[in-house]
Order: C-alpha cells, then structure tokens, then sequence
C-alpha cells in the first residue's frame, strides 16, 4: 500500500506529505517509525514544518507535533501554510536570524522554553530556541530572537538602546520594552492555547514607538 505520509526535507524545513485517504493514526505511527530511523540524519535542528495532501484539525497539527518531538530532536519552529513566496521568505528569514548571532562576539544562545515566570537576563544579544510563556521575561542589553512564540514579557536594548529589536515566530507579548520605550497589550490568550503560526514579526522603533512588522531578510539586515 502507498505510504500515508512522506517527509520531505529541504533547508531549514521539513514537508509532510500525506495520503488523502489516509487516517490520523496511521499518518501518526508511519511518523514515529520515520523520523525515528531519520534521527541521526536530521540530528538536533530547529526547523519549519508544512503539511500538504490533507486537510488536518488543530488537535491534529499537536498530535503530529508531538509525534515529531518524541521520536526526534528536531524543534519545529513553526508550522507554514501553502503560500510558497511567505514560506520562502520566512525560511530566509530564519537562517539570517540565526547566522546573524552565532557569527558575533556577543549573541549568545538559550535552548528550552520559559514558564513558571523564569527570567533570562543578559549583557547579550540572544537567541531563545523555545517559546517565552505568559509571566516569564527575557531581558537583553541589545537585541532579542524568539525562536518560538513570545506571549510573556520582553526587554531589548539597556541603557536606553533605541537601535535593538525584539523577533518572534508568534508575537503575542504581555509587555515589551525597547530602550526607554514600553508596549503593553491588552489582547487575551486564544482558548485554544498557543500553539505555533507563521507570521514571524520584528518589533522595533519608529517614530518614537514600538511598532510590529512582518520579518523580512531585507528588514532584520536594515538593522
């Protein structure tokens, strides 16, 4: 019988291809036993996911997420839709984040996600491979990468910095602060938790305020 799902990999991201016909568990046990054999190959990596050839629910989207995270060391970062030119984007996006800190001196890196209102503090730009939960802080002398999704508290750019950033994969924050300048939201938590999107967004002064835009190779490399 054909395959219920096939994963096809390419830089900084993975595709599922899944039968049509195909049921949940059978795509879900077919997953385990390949990403299992693939361990070694795609070792540990933090990588974008997309899902083609049925449509799934989001109960199923964290099934298949957590499949992947039991049988792999691989982080998905976050799930892309079907827009080809976005996807591209964001995976450009994604490696020029990463290249942009691990190259310097003074980016620094964090691998797990914070709750139970944990703190990172930092004289160092950081990258964060995890989400910042709701009451937990990362505070940064200079710019902050969210790997992950940032519904907690961020704050970039000490001693009154107003050239940092703070990026997100999924930016829903509680409080950001960039320099002496704050943001505060009032939006409340969906009731279907958080979960992983693809709008990866770059927060950053203009004007006198913090605003948000859409992440771009060509907007993260104008800082």
């Amino acid at each position: 019988m054909k395959d219920a799902v096939l994963i096809k990999s390419y830089q900084s991201g993975i595709t599922l291809l899944m039968r049509e016909d195909a049921s949940l568990e059978e795509i879900l046990q077919e997953l385990a036993v390949k990403f299992t054999e693939a361990k070694n190959f795609f070792g540990t990596s933090t990588m974008a996911l997309s899902m083609e050839g049925r449509e799934v629910t989001e109960v199923e989207e964290i099934r298949i997420l957590d499949t992947i995270r039991k049988n792999s060391n691989v982080r998905i970062a976050c799930i892309v839709g079907h827009d080809e030119t976005t996807n591209k984007n964001f995976i450009k996006a994604l490696q020029h984040m990463e290249k942009k800190l691990s190259t310097g001196d003074e980016g620094q890196f964090y691998k797990g996600t914070l709750k139970n209102r944990e703190v990172i503090e930092t004289e160092n730009s950081i990258v964060v491979l995890g989400d910042v939960y709701p009451g937990s802080a990362v505070i940064s002398a200079g710019n902050i990468i969210i790997l992950g999704g940032l519904y907690g508290e961020a704050y970039a750019g000490g001693s009154g910095r107003e050239d940092c950033y703070i990026v997100a994969l999924e930016m829903e924050p509680e409080r950001l602060k960039i320099g002496d300048f704050k943001y505060k939201t009032n939006a409340k938590q969906s009731k279907w938790g958080i979960r992983p999107k693809v709008q990866p967004k770059i927060a950053h002064l203009k004007n006198g305020k913090i605003v948000f835009d859409p992440l771009t190779k060509e907007l993260l490399g104008a800082f």
